[in-house]
């Protein structure tokens, strides 16, 4: 019987985070099998590690509706149980989004961080703007001027919008059908809504209705495509380490940190993970 392991990434603490399956060794798997674990599962998503040489694995990622290219919050996860069972340090994923090299740390509390793939980030189109903001029920008003909306890459696409005001971001009500629509038609896997708290600090909130859920309280993923939007932007002028605070409005706190370098188009993520 496949051994299927539940944590929860970017949090020391049970209730918080953003929960994964992990699946350390998929061995034989068909896809079929492993879309039926994803679903019985039911987490928004659940990765499955293929062992390929040493400290080195294959490793795919599905939701309960479907595979995805890349899930940082389960990357997070896979790695912190990998380094509990075989001990700290570096790792390599080769994921259908690119190789992921990774590294782990720590005693007490085991830590792991990934380098994305290069990211890049392109100014959304009026039609992609038009379509997402009838989708989430906001107005343009609704958005920050200062930050222009953009989709942004790091291994999949995704929409990066600013809300206004804190107020705004906490107020999260859309349309699940219509939303999911306009993900599929554009092939974006979350909607990015942040808030800056001050130059260090971010809030944000992702929806996922591609993946079956209403919201990911932890999106690695889109922690790193968010890394590439703020280079295209011209604000990574030196080193920054940011903090990214998600999942706060659904009870389910998470702290996922940015690494971003003016010279190197891809992005490191950093968090814990706790055993469910």
């Amino acid at each position: 019987m496949t051994e299927v392991l539940r944590y929860t990434a970017f949090s020391s603490d049970p209730t918080g985070g953003n929960p994964a399956g992990v699946v350390l060794d998929a061995t034989g798997l068909t896809d079929n099998d492993m879309q039926k674990i994803a679903a019985d599962v039911g987490y928004s998503e659940t990765a499955f590690a293929i062992p390929d040489g040493p400290r080195h694995y294959r490793v795919r990622y599905f939701s309960p509706l479907a595979e995805v290219a890349f899930c940082g919050h389960a990357t997070i996860a896979t790695a912190v149980a990998l380094a509990e069972r075989t001990g700290t340090g570096d790792l390599a994923f080769d994921t259908p989004a690119g190789p992921i090299a990774l590294r782990t740390g720590g005693t007490t509390r085991i830590t792991a961080g990934f380098t994305s793939v290069p990211t890049r980030s392109r100014p959304a189109t009026e039609d992609e703007l038009s379509q997402t903001l009838d989708a989430l029920r906001w107005s343009r008003d609704d958005l920050d001027p200062a930050w222009p909306p953009h989709v942004a890459f790091a291994g999949n696409d995704h929409l990066v919008l600013a809300a206004a005001t804190r107020d705004r971001l906490a107020r999260l009500d859309y349309d699940f059908d219509r939303l999911a629509g306009v993900m599929r038609e554009h092939d974006w896997t979350t909607v990015h809504l942040f808030h800056p708290q001050d130059e260090n600090t971010v809030d944000a909130r992702d929806p996922f209705p591609v993946g079956g859920v209403v919201e990911d309280p932890a999106t690695g993923a889109a922690a790193a495509a968010f890394g590439g939007y703020l280079k295209a932007l011209g604000k990574v002028t030196e080193p920054r380490r940011l903090t990214i605070v998600q999942g706060e409005d659904m009870g389910r706190r998470s702290e996922l940190l940015v690494d971003v370098h003016p010279g190197d188009e891809r992005v490191t993520i950093t968090g814990t993970a706790t055993r469910l």
